[in-house]
């Protein structure tokens, strides 16, 4: 396109390369003088910690260890390389914890008060290259985005890997056919995971010989991986019985929560369980989510900024109709959530069994309060197979 102007005419590209050209000499390189998060306004492990407890109830180990890694990532960009300097590597997490504990939660929390790139990804989704499905490439192809296809600030960003559990290897022989969607999809995130230069499709999508690349160093990438691992407990299991022998037996046996075995999970388990070794070598930070009681279930039904019960009476207020919730009820709705074992997620399940009736006829209405009874919440759920 030709832009007419007084003596003469001006094509696009050119008024293009002509504001690029003004605007480096008025305010210097845009690429070269951009920096890392100020390290000052960076918030500490304990301001972290604060921020995920008004979303997440329990699980202070799994928020601790967050904290701190984020808060050493954080320090990690800001570091200054020197010839003699030490260089600080990263450490990736992966968390392990039943469904419903909080994984996610937690991922999606914490990234509302990041100044870095966050995006959250499924493994279930990605196959071996060359197989249908996504390539774990595309990991940093969402990470782009994040970043609005900034280079320089994606490989300073934090990447959530959930449901790692889903790609484990489905047996430990060797088979005959490849297994392309579980040990396959592994080796392709080993190099990810490490540390290396990445060819990645800025579009993402599969890969085409025709296709200009993005090259991204995930050297200074954070990965945090998590997955409910079903059924690990009887690995653990195993492995604390094949070690408990001899005389302090009994005594080691009594010490033993046999309700939340995850609390003992090592290494070693996750090897049973099907990650290759090399890539739980890669993930050296393992914590684990405890599992919800009674009390924990409670507090998560109106304790947090978004509680369950705080978005249902937010739901009818903008009906302008105010909704209360008996203590009878809420026993009753985390007895039904014990009994289903779908931890946090259970109870918005049960909820909404109990309230749909509710609203479907009250915007009609012309009622302006509604409480929840433990009368009317037992003959909801009569009715409901959770």
């Amino acid at each position: 396109m030709l832009i007419r102007g007084l003596h003469g005419m001006i094509c696009d590209e050119c008024a293009r390369q002509a504001y690029l050209i003004t605007k480096e000499a008025i305010n210097g390189d845009p690429e070269t003088d951009r920096k890392a998060p100020d390290f000052k306004s960076v918030p500490k492990p304990q301001e972290i910690k604060s921020f995920l407890d008004q979303y997440v109830i329990g699980q202070e180990q799994a928020k601790i260890c967050l904290s701190v890694a984020v808060y050493n990532h954080y320090k990690r960009l800001n570091q200054d390389y020197d010839d003699d300097a030490v260089e600080i590597e990263k450490s990736n997490i992966i968390m392990v914890g039943a469904t419903g504990t909080g994984k996610t939660l937690l991922a999606r929390t914490i990234a509302r008060m990041l100044q870095v790139p966050f995006t959250i990804v499924d493994a279930t989704v990605f196959t071996e290259a060359g197989y249908v499905g996504e390539d774990v490439e595309s990991i940093l192809s969402r990470l782009l985005q994040v970043a609005d296809y900034d280079v320089r600030q994606a490989q300073r960003g934090i990447v959530f890997i959930d449901e790692i559990d889903k790609i484990s290897r489905k047996q430990d022989n060797p088979s005959l056919t490849k297994d392309v969607g579980a040990e396959g999809v592994q080796q392709s995130l080993l190099k990810l995971l490490e540390g290396s230069i990445v060819n990645v499709p800025p579009k993402g999508g599969r890969k085409h010989p025709d296709q200009d690349y993005v090259q991204v160093d995930t050297r200074q990438i954070l990965f945090i991986c998590g997955g409910a691992f079903d059924g690990i407990e009887r690995k653990i299991a195993q492995r604390m019985n094949t070690q408990v022998i001899g005389f302090d037996s009994v005594r080691n046996k009594k010490k033993i929560d046999k309700n939340n075995l995850l609390r003992y999970i090592q290494p070693q388990d996750l090897k049973s369980y099907g990650l290759i070794p090399e890539m739980i070598g890669r993930l050296p930070v393992l914590c684990t989510l405890d599992s919800l009681d009674r009390e924990t279930l409670k507090k998560i039904l109106f304790e947090p900024k978004n509680s369950i019960v705080r978005q249902y009476v937010k739901l009818l207020e903008m009906d302008g109709i105010k909704l209360s919730f008996d203590n009878d009820a809420l026993e009753l709705i985390v007895d039904k959530a014990l009994e289903c074992k779908l931890g946090a997620r259970g109870l918005r399940t049960i909820i909404e069994s109990i309230m749909m009736p509710a609203m479907y006829s009250l915007p009609s209405s012309s009622k302006r309060t509604f409480k929840v009874t433990a009368k009317f919440a037992s003959e909801r759920l009569k009715n409901v197979t959770l």
